[in-house]
């Protein structure tokens, strides 16, 4: 008889096999290490990976689990959401291998068809507003722009305090998440300082409760990204979730579908939900902006006495961070080109030209994942707040509890 684990585990089988045609599809695999150099040693073709799927899917559909764990609400529910999640992964990974196979959708289909979800379209007078918001914030002449620009180059970490900052971020975040839930004695990261990526900063998630945090330096890191980074890729972010996925959904439960995490599926728009959501669950705005100004400003070498107006710039702009969204909409629906989509976010998210091309290259060679980031913090704390509205120890177990369970963006709203 066909269970649910008989399916989990050629599911993980076939996610390693697409893994063969696309090399960001695997993002962490922490499984036997036989299945991947199977994967390896004979690989399938994606006409036939889709077929398997198909069969994995109407086996799935036809299992039924009334009688599974009855006398339990909790674990029916549960397994529930197991059966959801495999079934919506199954799907994901069909709609990779069509886009894969030259199969292309629009903006929206293509992002609920591989993170359950659809990010709401932001009109360019809506960015405009946030826009005249922050040039009324900062006074001067010339364009918001120039002046945005050489604001925030005021506060560029040096690259020689760039070890100690990052630590320093990273070990208060740790602190605090410590005394908020418990993690394995065993859990550790290492801090890596990369170049010639697409992305600002990643967590690679290697098995055993190990990660490896890397962060990019191609561009000028700001003082505001310490915490930022530390939180989002370390404490209580990816690291953090991909620990509680291992040790209560891995090696308690057996569940071996989250021994393997394809970037391009449901999965993302938690992770990235729940990374969103992080600094602020490690920090108040006003003890965010006291560890910035009293730590890091001084370890970065620079004036604390201006952290408060560079915390009231940063939050001003983050109003804008939607910019980013609507430029991967309009690009690759083929409403703007390249040249444009970096004047889009130019104009409407103040980017610098550098690190316009950077988002550009992002969302070329990731494309929607981006709705992750917006539309997915705003899912999470939307449920965090339904959940547990302003008890910051009851919120902080609601996210334990959210990182250590197998829901979806369907399941938040």
């Amino acid at each position: 008889m066909t269970s649910l684990q008989d399916i989990a585990q050629q599911y993980v089988t076939l996610v390693l096999a697409v893994g063969q045609h696309d090399p960001d599809y695997v993002d962490a695999y922490y499984g036997p290490p036989e299945w991947r150099a199977e994967a390896e040693a004979t690989p399938r073709t994606l006409t036939d990976i889709d077929a398997l799927a198909g069969q994995l899917q109407q086996r799935l559909s036809s299992l039924g689990l009334q009688s599974l764990a009855r006398h339990d609400v909790r674990e029916a529910g549960l397994l529930g959401l197991r059966k959801v999640y495999l079934t919506k992964h199954l799907a994901a990974l069909r709609t990779r291998i069509a886009m894969l196979q030259g199969h292309r959708l629009s903006f929206d289909e293509e992002s609920q068809a591989l993170y359950d979800a659809v990010a709401p379209e932001r009109s360019e007078d809506e960015f405009l507003r946030a826009l005249d918001v922050l040039n009324h914030a900062m006074p001067g002449s010339g364009s918001l722009l120039d002046r945005y620009r050489a604001f925030r180059d005021r506060y560029v970490i040096p690259p020689s305090a760039l070890p100690a900052v990052f630590e320093a971020a990273i070990n208060m975040c740790r602190q605090r998440t410590l005394a908020a839930l418990p993690l394995p004695a065993e859990e550790q990261f290492t801090l890596e300082f990369v170049r010639g990526k697409s992305w600002s900063g990643y967590n690679w998630y290697q098995g055993k409760f190990q990660s490896v945090i890397q962060v990019n330096v191609d561009l000028p890191v700001h003082i505001d990204r310490a915490v930022d980074l530390a939180a989002h890729e370390g404490y209580p972010g990816h690291h953090v979730h991909n620990v509680l996925i291992e040790e209560q959904l891995v090696r308690q439960r057996g569940w071996v579908e989250f021994t393997v995490y394809p970037l391009y599926s449901p999965q993302s728009l938690m992770a990235e939900g729940i990374a969103n959501c992080a600094a602020g669950a490690v920090f108040q705005t006003f003890e965010r902006l006291a560890f910035e100004r009293d730590v890091l400003f001084p370890l970065a070498g620079l004036d604390p006495s201006t952290a408060t107006r560079c915390a009231m710039v940063a939050i001003a702009a983050q109003k804008l961070t939607q910019a980013g969204t609507e430029a991967a909409r309009h690009l690759l629906n083929g409403d703007l080109d390249e040249e444009g989509a970096i004047y889009w976010l130019e104009k409407y998210a103040l980017y610098s030209r550098p690190r316009a091309q950077q988002r550009v290259r992002f969302i070329t060679q990731y494309r929607t994942y981006v709705i992750n980031y917006t539309r997915g913090r705003e899912l999470v704390d939307g449920y965090l707040t339904r959940k547990a509205g302003g008890d910051r120890a009851r919120r902080w177990a609601v996210l334990g509890e959210l990182m250590a369970s197998p829901r979806l963006a369907g399941s938040l709203q």
